[in-house]
């Protein structure tokens, strides 16, 4: 496999701007209003909860400058599936193409189910027996929904990422000049109640990065760009401050609005806020406009979620390939890919919550995450004269910020959730055994 050898085949039009969206509208999903609950239970308080986004968005800077180093030196499609397998053979690649089939975007699509759920049972003022039959039946119908067509599921993409805007710019708007009653001190930064400083401050890092999954796309379109070496690094740094900014705001909204104590573990903080901040009529409103950005996330996971076992299938890399292949006679998108991400992500509906399959999520896909930002020493070792469009400024700072930060993830998580460690640990290392199994009837039957 050469380099550059798809790079031909891509069309450069694409300019700063439409990059810029791209990172945006990759990153900024349902996280920006869950993950405020997850994190103040970690943090303990208003001012720690601030400086946590604000570490996460400079270790995840930092990680996208070193990606965009390979994604503009291997323009290929495939994404980081492709960088892994160059960089380091088949098998990881695979490994990382597994797990996202079985974990990835199963869990994503679980988790924000179970968001959408809960917060429509608190929109309607339902039962919590409503919860997983809502989010069985979200999770079915967005499936057949992108049965239609790979159309279909990008309009609903383009009209949940308007949604999804509109909230957060009322909320941070609005909110920040709404007066409150609940004072917020963010000077000295301490702990709270929590025990340990440093445990909550690394807890509570580890809590932010499910708000910033997808930041490992944001280098794709390096291929398609008319000019990579000047408008890459700088569509993620600004894409990715922004985010970062945004992060803070709506945090500082959120908690500024909302008595302290009542936040953690509060997934209805977010429209708790917007009532508040609204009132009744205006924050429901606000509220249907939180649960149409969800829709449009979980649509953007079934729909891409289902292209990696297809293309596994297609190009004969996984057992039952012709079965993981077979596409809609009409539409001419994934079936049975669709099918199997969708009885997974059900199963995981039933087996956990929304913290918990994030976790489980961010823990095995920053296990990869590092493996690239070590990749980044090997290419340039190995391979000093591959054209790199774009090289990291301030090298080797960022993917040593970017390895250190996602070692703490790995290494954090294994010791705060060793169970949601090894079965992640596990579930990737079952697909060797079926990766091996596959390859060895295909030799076979040559």
């Amino acid at each position: 496999m050469k380099a550059e050898s798809e790079e031909s085949n891509l069309k450069r039009d694409l300019g700063f701007f439409p990059a810029l969206s791209t990172v945006m509208g990759l990153v900024i999903g349902g996280g920006v209003f869950f993950k405020i609950s997850s994190v103040t239970a970690a943090t303990g308080s208003a001012s720690l909860t601030i400086i946590v986004w604000l570490l996460a968005g400079f270790i995840t800077i930092n990680a996208g400058l070193t990606i965009a180093e390979l994604a503009a030196a291997l323009p290929v499609s495939g994404g980081i599936f492709k960088y892994i397998e160059y960089i380091y053979g088949k098998v990881p690649a695979f490994l990382l193409a597994w797990d996202q089939s079985v974990i990835y975007y199963p869990a994503a699509i679980a988790a924000l189910s179970i968001v959408f759920a809960n917060q429509v049972i608190n929109l309607l003022n339902l039962t919590a027996a409503y919860r997983i039959p809502i989010a069985i039946i979200l999770t079915v119908f967005l499936f057949a929904v992108n049965l239609l067509g790979a159309k279909v599921g990008g309009s609903i993409q383009s009209v949940a990422f308007i949604a999804k805007l509109i909230p957060i710019v009322l909320i941070i708007a609005v909110g920040i000049f709404v007066p409150s009653d609940n004072p917020v001190s963010f000077f000295p930064v301490t702990a709270g109640s929590q025990p340990n400083f440093w445990t909550a401050l690394g807890t509570g890092f580890v809590a932010t990065m499910f708000a910033f999954d997808g930041w490992m796309n944001v280098g794709n379109m390096a291929g398609e760009m008319r000019n990579p070496e000047k408008d890459l690094a700088k569509s993620i740094i600004i894409g990715l401050v922004l985010i970062t900014l945004v992060y803070v705001l709506i945090s500082f909204v959120f908690v500024k609005e909302l008595p302290f104590s009542i936040i953690p573990g509060n997934q209805n903080a977010a429209s708790e806020a917007a009532i508040k901040i609204f009132g009744n009529i205006g924050g429901k409103i606000v509220t249907i406009g939180i649960l149409i950005s969800v829709f449009g996330s979980i649509n953007g996971y079934t729909m891409t979620g289902t292209r990696v076992s297809y293309v596994l299938g297609k190009d004969n890399e996984i057992v039952l390939s012709k079965f993981f292949a077979k596409l809609t006679n009409k539409s001419r998108v994934p079936l049975n890919s669709g099918i199997i991400q969708t009885i997974i992500a059900i199963i995981m509906i039933f087996l956990g919550t929304f913290d918990y399959l994030t976790d489980m999520l961010v823990f095995v896909m920053w296990i990869f995450s590092v493996m690239m930002f070590v990749g980044v020493f090997i290419l340039r070792k190995k391979e000093p004269d591959l054209k790199r469009p774009y090289r990291i400024n301030f090298y080797p700072l960022p993917p040593i910020i970017a390895i250190i930060g996602g070692t703490y993830i790995v290494f954090s998580t294994i010791i705060r959730q060793p169970v949601l460690a090894f079965l992640g640990i596990v579930i990737t290392l079952l697909g060797l055994p079926l990766y091996y199994i596959h390859y060895y009837h295909k030799n076979k039957s040559k």
